[in-house]
C-alpha cells in the first residue's frame, strides 16, 4: 500500500534574510523546497505528494516548482498559523484517501531541509509501516547545558521526515483538536494520543535546516 509524503513550506524567511519564503530561494539549479519535492516523488513506494504553503502564496509557490516536476503530480494546501495546523491541514485533505485505505503510512517533512533524500524517505516510510512511527536521528555531540554543565553523551536531534501510520495519525489530530493541543513536531502529537513506538532511523548532519544565511553556502556544498 502506498505512502503519501507531506512538505511543509508556510514558513517565513526572517532569520536567513530572505525577505520572503526561504524556501523559494534558490539551491544550485532549483529552489530549496523543490529538492525534497522531487526526491519524495521519485519513490514507487509514494502515491501522494502534498505541499503546505501560506495563503495567498499558491501561485508563486506553484510557479516554482513546475519546471523542476518533469511528470510528478504534486497537490497544494493552504496551511495555518501554526507547524500544527498546517499538519492538520494536510491531513484533512488526505483524509478520504486514508479512510478508504488508499494510503497506510503519511510521511511530514520540512520543506526547509532539503537534503534528506530518498533513501531517508524510504527509511523512515519503511520504520513507520513496520513499528507505528518513525523519526531521522542524528547524534549531537558536545552540548552543554544553560548553566555550563556537559550533557549526556549519547543525545540525539530529531530531524524530518517524521512517518506515522495514517489512520492513527488522523485520529492523534483528531483527539489533539478536541483537547486544543498543539504539538512542536508530529512526533509530539503521535506520543501524546497514541501508545504506539517511535522508531529511530539513523541520519546525518547534511539534513540540515536551512535557518541562516551560512546554510544556504553549506547546503550548496553538500549537495
Amino acid at each position: 500500500m502506498p505512502a503519501a509524503v507531506v512538505i511543509l513550506a508556510a514558513g517565513t524567511g526572517s532569520r536567513v534574510g530572505a525577505g520572503s519564503n526561504k524556501v523559494l530561494l534558490p539551491l544550485g539549479d532549483r529552489p530549496v523546497l523543490a529538492w525534497s519535492v522531487r526526491d519524495a516523488g521519485a519513490l514507487d513506494d509514494v502515491a501522494r505528494v502534498l505541499v503546505v504553503v501560506r495563503a495567498g502564496e499558491q501561485e508563486v509557490v506553484a510557479a516554482a516548482l513546475q519546471p523542476h516536476l518533469g511528470e510528478a503530480e504534486v497537490g497544494l494546501v493552504e496551511g495555518g498559523a501554526t507547524r500544527h495546523a498546517s499538519e492538520a491541514a494536510a491531513l484533512e485533505a488526505l483524509a478520504p484517501a486514508i479512510g478508504s485505505g488508499e494510503i497506510d503510512v503519511v510521511a511530514i517533512h520540512d520543506g526547509a531541509r532539503p537534503l534528506a533524500g530518498p533513501e531517508l524517505f524510504a527509511a523512515t516510510i519503511v520504520a513507520a509501516r513496520e513499528q507505528g512511527g518513525a523519526i531521522p536521528v542524528v547524534r549531537l555531540p558536545g552540548l552543554l547545558s544553560r548553566d555550563g554543565r556537559a550533557l549526556p553523551a549519547e543525545l540525539d536531534g530529531v530531524q524530518t521526515p517524521q512517518a506515522f501510520r495514517a489512520r492513527d495519525l488522523v485520529a492523534a489530530y483528531a483527539a489533539a483538536a478536541a483537547d486544543g493541543f498543539e504539538g512542536t513536531d508530529t512526533a509530539a502529537c503521535w506520543a501524546r494520543y497514541t501508545d504506539l513506538p517511535v522508531a529511530a532511523v539513523p541520519s546525518t548532519p547534511a539534513n540540515l535546516k536551512i535557518t541562516f544565511p551560512e546554510d544556504l553556502v553549506l547546503a550548496l556544498r553538500l549537495a
